[in-house]
């Protein structure tokens, strides 16, 4: 018997009450909300549970949100797939932008290692008790995150371009002889 929506709804929603929210078909994913707090207890479950059985974790990513509410301004997505069933579940959890950290997924997924690395490398967003918590891509001698909305989007200190030849000419602009 293939797993119904519902059935992933009410086991979650009855072992994690308030800690679980929101639950709903999006972008034909079903997704759901859990708190910082709970997350890693919520995917655990779902990984161990006979009936819902997730896995795998497919992706496992940071969103920034500078318009929300300081509580809520940064999200981490995680992506599950029940390949028996092959039902695909979308998580988030929100975190607070003065402080966006929640707890490592590695102990249940080794393949999070990186995908935490990744987010905390652009997002700036920590996972405590990660086994080697820096860059992946970026110098470690950045100090911004280049996700995030605030980050400019061109170094305006950069003297080896000419806007010219990327179309954003000054209006003062005046050729060199």
């Amino acid at each position: 018997m293939a797993l119904e929506i519902s059935t992933i709804e009410n086991k979650i929603s009855e072992k994690f009450g308030t800690n679980v929210s929101n639950f709903r078909m999006e972008r034909d994913i079903f997704t759901f909300e859990a708190t910082p707090q709970a997350i890693i207890e919520v995917i655990s479950f779902m990984k161990t549970d006979e009936t819902l059985r997730f896995y795998f974790l497919t992706d496992l990513c940071g969103v920034h949100y500078p318009d929300n509410d300081k509580s809520a301004q940064f999200a981490v997505v995680y992506l599950l797939h029940n390949w028996i069933d092959n039902v695909r579940v979308r998580v988030k959890t929100f975190l607070n932008g003065d402080k966006p950290e929640v707890s490592t997924l590695t102990e249940i997924f080794q393949a999070a290692n990186w995908m935490e690395r990744e987010t905390y490398d652009f997002f700036g967003i920590k996972f405590t008790g990660h086994p080697n918590l820096k860059r992946i891509l970026n110098d470690e001698g950045m100090v911004s995150f280049p996700m995030r909305k605030d980050h400019p989007l061109e170094d305006a200190g950069r003297t080896d371009k000419d806007d010219r030849f990327f179309g954003r000419t000054p209006n003062n602009y005046e050729p060199t002889k």
